[in-house]
């Protein structure tokens, strides 16, 4: 079996859905066989596919806000592994971005997440994240994140941390008032015993 870092540098020369992308293929990934928690979200935006920087944008300020955690430390692999269902920005649509291309998870995730041996938790962003590591029979991300309860010792779902969803969390208060404590104080346990 092929170590992470070498598993990566194919990752990051991946161009399978070359043909498909407006932009170009760019993936974008952050692991290290050490990382504690996941964080599954769906693909990179334009601003991410420019600099190359996970969540290097106004989602990340938030996501990272919920997480209680600063950059040094969602930037540092050993901690935090950033894999998200297609590693490409998939392009704009009416209504946002794109969803993930189909192609990257099969050809890369369980690959990848088999050699995430240390991770304490999950973060789940987005529908197709949800889908994937979630997989429930209801198709609402708001019913998936409302259920946290059930999963929060190894996993939390968590809505898309971009500003266009602001709309849903001024109709969900909840989400801030009572899950975000709960996810800062599991973030916390889950990064108590890195190195």
């Amino acid at each position: 079996m092929a170590s992470l870092s070498s598993l990566l540098v194919e990752v990051r020369a991946c161009r399978l859905c070359a043909d498909h992308l407006p932009l170009g293929p760019r993936p974008v990934v952050q692991a290290h066989p050490n990382a504690r928690i996941l964080i599954a979200a769906q693909a990179p935006g334009r601003r991410v596919h420019e600099t190359g920087v996970p969540f290097n944008d106004p989602s990340g300020d938030r996501l990272r806000s919920w997480m209680g955690i600063s950059h040094e430390i969602f930037y540092d692999p050993k901690r935090v592994a950033i894999v998200p269902m297609g590693f490409c920005f998939p392009g704009t649509g009416k209504s946002g971005d794109l969803p993930p291309r189909s192609e990257c998870a099969p050809a890369w995730r369980v690959a990848i997440l088999s050699r995430l041996k240390n991770l304490q938790l999950t973060l789940v962003i987005g529908q197709y994240a949800q889908a994937y590591h979630l997989p429930t029979e209801t198709q609402s991300v708001t019913a998936v994140v409302q259920a946290w309860r059930e999963t929060a010792s190894h996993a939390i779902a968590l809505p898309h941390p971009s500003p266009l969803n602001n709309a849903w969390f001024k109709r969900n208060r909840w989400f801030e008032e009572e899950l975000v404590p709960v996810l800062r104080a599991r973030v916390s346990e889950a990064l108590a015993g890195d190195s």
